[in-house]
């Protein structure tokens, strides 16, 4: 059983900037992010290999970075807009990433991101 235990989140003006942690209790091969907005489907935000591959949502290409220290991945958001206002989920997974984190192995308990116009 993996734990992930995040940090970060909070309030921020529109064009700010927020950093998200998510620390996991064993190595595991996939971590990233997953978001979802009030009355939205849960959406991938991206992800990142032990390999330090990235793959990233269209909607926040150029403005979210994830990068990786062994069992800690880091969210960069930068830019922020009002549409990214959500609860982030912090998921780790043994094999790969889903479009709607369908068969996620493992999920941290979520952190509010608020984006104000």
């Amino acid at each position: 059983q993996v734990q992930l235990v995040e940090s970060g989140g909070g309030l921020v003006q529109a064009g700010g900037s927020l950093r998200l942690s998510c620390a996991a209790s064993s190595g595991i091969n996939v971590m990233g992010w997953y978001r979802r907005a009030p009355g939205k489907q849960r959406e991938l935000v991206g992800s990142i290999t032990s390999g330090r591959g990235t793959n990233y949502a269209d909607s926040v290409k150029g403005r979210f970075t994830l990068s990786r220290d062994k069992n800690t991945v880091y969210l960069q958001m930068d830019s922020l807009r009002p549409e990214d206002t959500a609860v982030y989920y912090c998921a780790a997974d043994r094999v790969s990433f889903s479009r709607t984190g369908s068969g996620i192995d493992y999920w941290g308990q979520g952190t509010q991101v608020t984006v104000s116009s």
